[in-house]
């Protein structure tokens, strides 16, 4: 099999095939500071199984960087939780889509081997996605805006008959309501 039509398999590690009670005594060790490669590799030793300390320091890297991905995504779950509970009217499917990008834009970054090696038409479609995403949220603000100004304009011209007679009361309501369209049609 060619370099290029090699299949990428998920890691495995000898440290993973160890029964589940010493692995997760491995597990507890990697995160005691106190032991070393070494001390580990020893530990499994007199369980009797031989594995080197470069082995256990792939795989306390493999593990280390799944949870540092896990701790990343638990974070950017509890801020976009707090930024609903502070203003649950906020649109926070863009919250949802800064994440998708920012870990997107970080997987591009970290993976040169799988992006020269992803399919053409893979990477069509996801950008093809990523378009009709901007589109759909261009639409959607364009159709807001729209409302906005119809329901300015509306109010306007209630307010506008029930105060007629007051000329000067008229023109400082008339300006309230443009600065307050202008902030609501503000590009935050």
């Amino acid at each position: 099999m060619a370099d290029g039509d090699r299949k990428r398999n998920r890691s495995r590690s000898v440290v993973d095939d160890l029964p589940v009670h010493i692995k997760d005594q491995v597990d507890a060790m990697l995160l005691d500071t106190r032991y070393t490669y070494r001390d580990i590799a020893l530990f499994l030793a007199e369980q009797g199984f031989s594995i080197s300390k470069s082995a256990i320091g792939r795989y306390a890297l493999r593990v280390g960087r799944a949870t540092q991905r896990l701790l990343e995504a638990q974070e950017q779950t509890k801020a976009l939780i707090e930024l609903i509970k502070k203003n649950p009217e906020a649109d926070y499917t863009e919250g949802g889509l800064q994440i998708m990008a920012g870990e997107l834009t970080k997987k591009l970054a970290q993976a040169e081997e799988e992006w020269d090696n992803m399919p053409l038409d893979k990477a069509a479609r996801v950008m093809v996605a990523l378009s009709r995403t901007k589109v759909y949220k261009d639409r959607v603000r364009q159709e807001m805006q729209k409302k906005i100004e119809l329901a300015f304009a509306g109010m306007e011209a209630d307010l506008m008959a029930a105060i007629k007679s007051d000329p000067q009361l008229a023109a400082e309501l008339k300006a309230v309501l443009s600065k307050a369209k202008e902030k609501m049609m503000a590009d935050d």
